[in-house]
């Protein structure tokens, strides 16, 4: 309101009421305007003119609301148009690769590149009030030029320029600076920044002054794609970008990979050699670094969670694992648009609102599983199973009987029921070396368990271990029984195996296999080392931990010792410590050997089997067996790989912002949340509403719940959202620029002082707030500035440059000419073009070293730059106002 005083009192009394265009070369009223408003594109002018001077007053009160409500009615429908971007951009594809070592693997990589992004679909989302307004103005207009749409375009650019980075240079903490990422791209930017408006003033006063031809138009619009191209070869250091150094060491630098936008690359050969450079299938070139960082990041984050929180079960710390990963994951500039908007309308914080939404969907989910699973367990119909437990024994051939045991897992209220056995030879006989047995076990009401007695056959002949079966067979009712419910099977346990082990042969000793697979988080992982072919005798054997890739001290604690068998004993384990540093992918070995096993003196004092001194063996002396060396494999743990792998499915920001359905939309339209804005809490818990809060959440309400029915974001992968919400803005920009034409003329300023100063601000208001949320929550200043450039060409080659080759090709058409009169268009142009120079000149010079970066740096030369920048937009809408009521004269 303090800007509507203000520029009330530049103006002339009377107040003249108009509505103003470009082809107006006149400090006075035109025809049009004698002291009544034209009807807009959609409003017609409200009658009865001329108003009275309170009727005025009313008449501007209500415009100057409507206006301010339907700019929050374009934010919010906005944030649903951001959504679908962040949803598009984020889609991926499966790609096949050679890594360096020739192994073809297979791996997701984003569709879209992060400049290109956000040069067009990014760019279109924060800009599209000011593009749509261009073109509708137009064409509502019976394709005549008019002052709103081109003004709104370099108001907001103005706005952009000076406002938004201003309030971004002040808003970093003091002592912290933000750097351009991505320094090429930025450049590319800047200078079609620039260009664009030095442009605008060669086609309006140099080329053919007052009217623009069809040419003009359309080389204007093509201008848009070889900026895109530009700024996409810059990224990907194609062409002449492969030569240029940011420094002179050939420092690693930033450039466009296939995964996932930005990669780490490398300046030279060798460097990208290192990196990992790989190949796709097509000769495309992708970098597994960006991948593998984002793996350890995650893992590091939940290693860092639960050491933090060691009381959490592990859905709790996934859900603080996830929150925090989105916390400090890279963010496009559609969500913090997305987050600006949503904290300002009362909508929540976009992250801690999902986190709280995540764990009670786990919650609901975990519960209908359960019930679901106690759903089935009562619909199975009973049965009752007969089988050994366990399925294998061992005993020595000297034991005389060996005892198996059947068990019987009844079905409620089942009587009596029985089943057959029979023993099968394996690499042991019957009669030779057990007794054949074959039978019926029965069991009674009540009756679970049965032993089986099998006898065992005894010899004086040195031979290797043997085994033979034991199978159960012919399950069924008893005869006579009481009948039950259920039926009558077997189970997994059908079969037995019974080892007999030689009691003649101090034994042959190894480990069970040559190789072993351990987790890292295993903690003690337990070797085993087999006794065979005899157990007669106490046996000692040395052993000992050797390095492979894997070191002692770092991945292993080394250990050297002796393990004693006793007389009869068949096994032993060796204990060892595995390190945990809880590393994505791991693939270390060490290996543990067996020494020389040594016989012990007996309990009877005599030495019944010694080692030959003379090169040959004492029959039945211990020995060594195949697997003397064992190498032990140190793997990732999979709990912890398949943890990392479900946190980086879910820490999508597209999930985030994203929506799965109509209903989970209305929710959210009618349900108020917190707009803490600090991310930086590592409690991912929702806090309580404020009443500001509740304020802007009544206020929008009815957009929310109006923008609601536009299409989730998750049907035809966003392009539906995406769709909808462009027509719908389209729609509200066309009402907006009505109501500020009638606002404009009901207060008597003309349509380029009200776009300059009301529409502009409206419209980038959001991105205002978007800005300042990814000054302070960025590493890096890309998100916050970068995209201002980016958009200020995109505004003048799309906005303009469709608008104008529509109206310049429909003149054309009828064989007569576009009229765009220079006026204020022109001296704007101008104006704004000199002051961004000086502030890219700026922001250039704050990259050097006494303050590092565009953004931040020491308290007092940022505020010195945030009032610099502010004073340029002062002078700016100054100046630009001045000029439009000719107290200053333009071209």
């Amino acid at each position: 309101m303090a800007l509507l005083v203000f520029f009330l009192l530049l103006l002339p009394l009377p107040l003249p009421t108009t509505a103003s265009s470009t082809n107006s070369t006149s400090c006075g009223p035109t025809d049009e305007q004698n002291g009544e408003c034209i009807d807009g594109v959609l409003l017609p002018a409200w009658l009865p003119h001329p108003p009275t001077t309170g009727d005025r007053a009313a008449r501007a009160i209500v415009y100057f609301v409507a206006l301010v409500y339907m700019f929050l009615g374009m934010s919010i429908v906005a944030d649903r148009f951001m959504a679908s971007i962040e949803v598009i951009t984020s889609q991926e594809r499966k790609v096949t690769f050679r890594r360096p070592n020739g192994e073809v693997t297979v791996t997701s990589v984003r569709l879209w590149n992060e400049t290109v992004s956000n040069l067009t679909l990014m760019a279109l989302g924060s800009s599209a009030p000011e593009i749509l307004l261009s073109i509708i103005e137009v064409v509502g207009r019976g394709f005549e030029a008019g002052d709103m749409g081109p003004s709104t375009i370099v108001g907001s650019a103005a706005f952009n320029m000076f406002v938004i980075i201003g309030l971004c240079v002040s808003v970093v903490p003091d002592g912290e600076t933000r750097r351009i990422r991505h320094p090429r791209v930025f450049a590319v930017t800047a200078f079609w920044s620039v260009f664009a408006y030095v442009w605008l003033f060669l086609i309006l006063s140099w080329f053919s002054p007052g009217e623009v031809e069809v040419w003009e138009a359309l080389l204007t619009f093509s201008f848009f794609p070889l900026c895109v191209l530009q700024a996409w070869i810059a990224d990907r250091r194609l062409l002449f970008y492969k030569y240029a150094r940011r420094g002179r060491e050939g420092r690693a630098k930033y450039r466009a990979g296939k995964s996932r936008g930005v990669l780490v690359g490398a300046e030279d050969a060798e460097a990208q050699e290192e990196a990992g450079e790989l190949r796709l299938a097509g000769g495309e070139r992708l970098t597994d670094e960006e991948e593998e960082e984002e793996r350890r990041d995650m893992a590091r984050v939940f290693k860092d969670m639960r050491q933090r929180y060691p009381g959490k079960d592990m859905e709790q710390l996934m859900e603080l694992t996830n929150y925090q990963s989105l916390v400090q994951q890279q963010k496009s500039r559609a969500f913090y648009r997305i987050q600006a908007t949503r904290m300002m309308t009362g909508a929540g914080n976009v992250l801690k609102k999902h986190a709280a939404d995540q764990a009670r969907r786990a919650l609901t989910d975990g519960g209908t599983r359960g019930a679901e699973g106690a759903g089935r367990g009562e619909e199975e119909e009973p049965w009752t199973e007969m089988e050994f437990d366990p399925t294998h024994y061992q005993c020595f051939e000297n034991c005389g009987t060996v005892s198996l045991w059947v068990t019987c897992i009844r079905a409620e209220g089942e009587g009596a029921v029985q089943v057959d056995y029979r023993t099968e030879d394996g690499t042991a006989n019957a009669g030779s070396d057990y007794e054949l047995a074959k039978g019926t076990l029965v069991f009674q009401p009540g009756e679970v368990k049965k032993e089986l007695r099998l006898g065992i056959i005894d010899d004086d002949v040195f031979e290797e271990d043997e085994y033979f079966y034991v199978q159960l067979s012919n399950p069924r009712k008893t005869r006579g029984a009481r009948e039950g419910t259920g039926r009558v099977r077997l189970g997994n346990g059908w079969r037995a195996t019974v080892t007999i082990f030689d009691d003649d042969h101090a034994g042959i000793f190894s480990f069970e296999s040559g190789s072993l697979r351990v987790s890292e988080s295993v903690g003690t992982t337990k070797v085993k080392v087999v006794r065979g072919s005899g157990a007669r005798g106490k046996v000692v054997i040395p052993y000992k931990t050797m390095e492979g890739t894997a070191k002692a001290g770092e991945d292993y604690l080394e250990v050297a010792g002796k393990v004693e068998f006793q007389n009869d004993e068949t096994s032993r384990l060796i204990e060892i410590q595995v390190i945990d540093d809880e590393e994505y992918e791991k693939n270390k070995s060490f290996f543990i050997e067996l020494g020389e096993p040594e016989m012990q003196r007996g309990d009877s004092g005599e030495m019944w089997l010694v080692a030959a001194k003379g090169g040959g063996e004492v029959a039945g002396s211990p020995s060594l067996g195949e697997h003397r060396k064992m190498e032990v494999i140190i793997e990732e743990s999979y709990e912890f790989k398949n943890t990392v792998d479900k946190l980086i499915k879910k820490a999508n920001l597209a999930l985030v912002v994203g929506s799965s359905s109509w209903r989970e939309q209305f929710v959210s339209a009618v349900t108020v949340s917190a707009g803490d804005d600090d991310d930086d809490d590592e409690s991912s818990e929702e806090g309580l509403p404020s009443c500001c809060d509740y304020i802007m959440h009544f206020l929008t309400v009815f957009w929310k719940v109006l923008f609601a029915f536009v299409p989730p974001t998750e049907y035809w992968g966003g392009w539906a959202c995406f769709l909808v919400s462009i027509c719908i803005i389209g729609i509200l920009t066309a009402v907006t620029g009505d109501l500020a034409t009638h606002f404009g003329c009901t207060v008597g300023l003309k349509d380029s002082v009200t776009a300059v100063v009301f529409v502009a601000l409206g419209t980038s208001v959001p991105d205002t707030f978007a800005s300042k949320v990814a000054a302070v929550q960025d590493p890096h200043a890309d998100a916050s500035i970068g995209n201002v450039t980016g958009s200020n060409a995109v505004n003048v080659f799309l906005g303009l440059g469709v608008a104008w080759s529509i109206a310049a090709i429909y003149w054309a058409g009828k064989g007569q000419k576009f009229h765009v009169v220079p006026g204020n268009l022109a001296f704007s142009v101008t104006l704004f073009t000199g002051l961004s120079i000086i502030c890219l000149v700026i922001l250039l010079y704050r990259r050097r070293p006494p303050i590092g970066g565009e953004l931040g740096g020491p308290r007092i030369p940022k505020a010195l730059t945030s009032l610099l920048f502010f004073g340029l937009w002062l002078i700016y809408i100054l100046v630009a106002s001045l000029e439009a009521y000719c107290h200053i004269h333009g071209f």
